[in-house]
């Protein structure tokens, strides 16, 4: 039996959403938001502004690419590409976790398109993309939060295509390097990653992306909530922080530290570093480890982010459903009551496991001091059923 450490991660906080803030946080951060006050007021906007303009430093977005601040987290984000973009041409979209299925779903029923191909593949493994047609429009996520299994490159997406390819990077960006140029659309939220207060979305646009808005219209009507475009004429004012809808100027201070704190500590290249070095640890770990392995199937697809493990015993595997799912309970209270990792459980349409949150605000020590801790609550909750 192993046993109980002694050493427990400095913060608790592994959470995949809103995730941890950046190290050194504290409410004192906050004394310079802008407070009741409008948010069309010049201050108002100029904070806004501000958020933009250093979100496309920090993440080397291209000059001629247009950045908005959107409403409804990453979600509103990407629903508003779909109800904005779609319907010109064929549409493709692929998911292998949760919130991909969701894309799934307004193709296949939300939205009347008619040429569409949806490709979904399990848990742990990526949908093949090698017979995608660059003429149709392309939906997938950069990373799948909820399984853990995240892209190896943009490489099967081609420079001379026709369609856009539209990418929900909300669990990739900040810890993961884009392929800028093979991207129309990206969206992600202020919550994952950056560890900033959610609710709200950014979404970037190519050329191309902008070149759809001014030149098509798509035949259903759009809410005004996802309006990028009025009679084919772009809404510019959003990508100068005249958002749709009201923000919240609290949130913005909140991600304008977490922007600041990124590109203090060396901007992309370190934020990466930190993140991949936690997967690295975990690796590590799995490599002689007696009682879990990876989610992902093929290790060149593990995420850095969310990072998927699962119990991996024979015994564990002869359990029937209930008695897994109060196995696994019973090692997310002790992690929890030890104050030692909290809400690490795994998504609940995922397989049963443990998600470990190793983005970029999760220190390298933290990762490396809750790995015991798992094997000794594994332990403990062999006991107790």
């Amino acid at each position: 039996m192993t046993d109980k450490p002694t050493i427990k991660p400095n913060s608790p906080l592994f959470s995949s959403g809103p995730c941890s803030k950046p190290p050194g946080w504290s409410l004192d951060e906050l004394k310079g938001a802008v407070l009741g006050r409008s948010h069309r007021s010049k201050i108002g906007k100029a904070k806004l502004q501000s958020v933009i303009t250093e979100t496309r430093e920090v993440l080397d977005i291209p000059d001629d690419y247009k950045l908005a601040i959107v409403s409804a987290s990453d979600t509103g984000a990407v629903e508003m590409a779909m109800w904005s973009l779609l319907g010109e041409r064929g549409v493709e979209v692929y998911a292998w976790e949760n919130f991909g299925n969701d894309w799934c779903v307004d193709v296949s029923s939300q939205l009347p398109l008619e040429d569409k191909l949806v490709t979904v593949a399990d848990y742990g493994n990526l949908p093949d993309f090698s017979k995608s047609n660059s003429d149709n429009d392309i939906i997938f996520t950069w990373n799948g939060t909820t399984s853990g299994v995240r892209v190896k490159d943009a490489s099967w997406i081609k420079d001379d295509r026709k369609g856009l390819t539209i990418c929900d990077a909300t669990s990739a960006i900040f810890s993961m390097k884009l392929d800028w140029p093979k991207l129309d659309v990206t969206t992600w939220s202020w919550q994952k990653v950056l560890g900033s207060e959610a609710a709200h979305g950014m979404i970037a646009l190519s050329p191309r992306a902008i070149k759809r808005l001014e030149s098509y219209t798509p035949s259903w009507p759009i809410p005004k909530i996802f309006r990028l475009a009025t009679n084919k004429k772009v809404n510019e004012g959003i990508f100068s922080g005249e958002t749709i809808n009201t923000p919240s100027l609290l949130c913005a201070e909140d991600v304008l530290y977490s922007l600041r704190w990124a590109k203090s500590i060396g901007g992309m290249s370190e934020l990466i570093k930190i993140s991949e070095n936690n997967l690295k640890l975990v690796e590590e770990w799995i490599a002689t480890n007696d009682y879990f392995d990876f989610l992902p199937v093929d290790p060149e697809t593990r995420s850095c982010t969310s990072i998927c493990i699962v119990p991996k015993e024979e015994w564990y595997k002869n359990l029937d459903k209930d008695t897994k799912k109060i196995f696994m309970g019973h090692i997310y209270s002790i992690l929890e009551e030890n104050d030692v990792a909290y809400d690490i459980n795994s998504y609940k349409t995922a397989p049963l496991g443990i998600r470990i949150w190793g983005g970029s605000t999760v220190q390298n020590e933290n990762v490396k001091l809750l790995l015991p801790w798992i094997d000794w609550a594994y332990e403990q909750s062999k006991l107790k059923v």
